[in-house]
């Protein structure tokens, strides 16, 4: 039996996808509690589906998953998620400080109450995040990287212990992404357990404890499948990147991962 105090997301043989067709299959793995992983994979290796799974809104076609301690869908009240920036919708005339009182519906429900302690939650969230001077602008006026700060507010007003986040840093200039690696590593230091999907292995090496290398499927249409899984000293090594985006001329430098192959001119 898993012991919940020590484990956030046990996954045993576990694969996910939708409509019966699996993107991401047989992922068998602890991540222990207050850990940050860094979730690196190619496109097409499933990252954003095994995220999805943990929340219970992509079918578990395999195996088994309890998120801290519980299915997926009865855990997500414990859960933060920052979803991919083009995931959002920003039309909506809605200032900072709703958008981020919107991570309290779950327990107050769409036209609920906050009350004074909702409140003092939300200012705390915006503070967090900076964005203290912008609770009163309307969402959509905000840049990208703001945009990304008041959603991050958003995963953290309910004070979740697990936290999600789908590609956070991607557009971010490097004001936002300083911001946003010290709230990982605040979060992480404060027992949370954060789970981040990124290509920047800066990323990694500045604020996770752990990396879950997902691989590609060998042909179009297959599903991704686990390299490594581990400490970054164990797991984040040549031999499992270069397994992982089926290349071996895959190289790590400080920042991410690339590639050395000759590419035929058109």
């Amino acid at each position: 039996m898993t012991d919940t105090a020590r484990v956030a997301l046990a996954l045993d043989g576990a694969s996910f996808g939708y409509g019966g067709e699996t993107r991401v299959q047989n992922l068998t793995l602890d991540v222990p509690t207050g850990a940050a992983v860094a979730l690196i994979g190619p496109n097409g290796s499933g990252k954003s589906t095994l995220l999805r799974g943990i929340l219970g809104l992509a079918d578990l076609t395999g195996g088994a998953v309890r998120v801290l301690g519980e299915a997926p869908a009865a855990a997500r009240r414990n859960v933060g998620t920052l979803p991919q920036s083009d995931a959002r919708d920003t039309s909506l005339p809605v200032t900072v400080r709703t958008v981020v009182g919107m991570g309290l519906y779950r327990e107050a429900g769409a036209f609920g109450r906050i009350g004074k302690s909702g409140r003092d939650a939300i200012a705390t969230a915006i503070r967090l995040v900076g964005l203290e001077a912008f609770a009163n602008r309307i969402f959509g006026e905000l840049s990208g990287g703001q945009q990304q700060r008041a959603i991050l507010a958003r995963a953290l007003v309910s004070n979740p212990r697990l936290l999600l986040l789908d590609e956070p840093f991607n557009g971010l200039d490097r004001e936002n992404r300083e911001m946003l690696l010290d709230l990982v590593a605040r979060q992480r230091d404060e027992g949370r357990t954060v789970i981040v999907s990124t290509h920047d292995l800066e990323i990694a090496k500045a604020a996770c404890t752990h990396v879950l290398l997902l691989a590609s499927g060998h042909e179009p249409g297959e599903p991704g499948h686990p390299a490594a899984f581990g400490t970054l000293e164990d797991a984040l090594t040549l031999d499992a990147v270069q397994h992982a985006f089926h290349d071996s001329t895959v190289e790590l430098d400080q920042h991410t991962v690339t590639t050395t192959r000759e590419v035929d001119a058109p």
